[in-house]
């Protein structure tokens, strides 16, 4: 097995130069898999809510939703890092209510880290888990949970102020002792921007090629999804159709009288 992927692992492939790679994991499979592919980070995002549970958006995932995945991505990961989504109001409300909600997703859960929302706003909220030993990364750009502030999925720091406060939104989070931060729809020549600034890697996704790593959602790189195309996502494999395809001719076989045929029974 390889060597486990750690905060100081990653921390020493950005000094080196090493591209990083980030995807999401929502069960024992799909963890399984991203464990076997090699990939750095299993993200266990609140994207679940729109990709496995059939939301509209993050919004509504609750603590035990991202308790209960978490913990069976864990099970099905040997090597990578397995960093864990705080849901929507799990952190808002108070840095208290943060570190508890931190707590559960490490202690319950078994995660290694947890990633939150937000720029300053959050810093205070983010000292106080890494004060308590729980890294924590940053996501900064689109942020999800606010997608009724932006009205919509939009890409972020378009104009100067913005991208200003991007920047320093990351320094911020920086100093406030983040081990990553995500870039989430911004402009390419910002996401270099930020990334030459901050000594902690950061991860696009819909930010460019300048990034330090990137991240995906599972579902849209397999094509698990007919019809859904981000643009900043590249389907590697249209399993959609195949799987659907091996259903049905399980459904004909079966009432056919074909299956379980000799070979199939005891």
């Amino acid at each position: 097995m390889s060597e486990k992927v750690t905060t100081i692992k990653l921390l020493q492939k950005k000094a080196a130069g090493e591209r990083l790679t980030m995807l999401t994991a929502y069960d024992y499979p799909t963890g399984k898999l991203v464990d076997e592919a090699g990939i750095d980070i299993a993200l266990v995002g609140d994207s679940l809510g729109n990709v496995v549970l059939g939301y509209e958006n993050t919004i509504p995932v609750t603590m035990e939703d991202m308790i209960h995945h978490t913990s069976a991505v864990v099970r099905g990961v040997e090597r990578a890092m397995v960093v864990a989504d705080m849901p929507f109001m799990s952190f808002q409300v108070s840095s208290e209510l943060a570190l508890i909600s931190a707590g559960r997703l490490v202690k319950e859960a078994g995660a290694h880290a947890v990633k939150l929302e937000g720029g300053r706003p959050v810093c205070d909220t983010v000292r106080r888990i890494t004060d308590a030993g729980i890294p924590v990364m940053g996501h900064l750009g689109l942020t999800p949970q606010s997608v009724h502030k932006f009205g919509g999925y939009r890409v972020q720091g378009r104009t100067e102020s913005e991208a200003e406060r991007i920047v320093s939104d990351a320094r911020a989070l920086v100093e406030a002792g983040v081990f990553a931060i995500v870039l989430e729809l911004m402009p390419a020549e910002l996401a270099r921007e930020v990334t030459a600034a901050i000594p902690v890697p950061s991860f696009g996704i819909g930010a460019g090629p300048h990034c330090d790593g990137q991240v995906q959602v599972i579902h849209d790189i397999l094509g698990l999804y007919p019809g859904r195309k981000p643009k900043h996502a590249k389907a590697y494999a249209d399993l959609y159709s195949p799987m659907l395809e091996a259903l049905k001719s399980y459904a004909d076989e079966v009432r056919n009288g074909v299956f379980p045929d000799e070979e199939h029974s005891f």
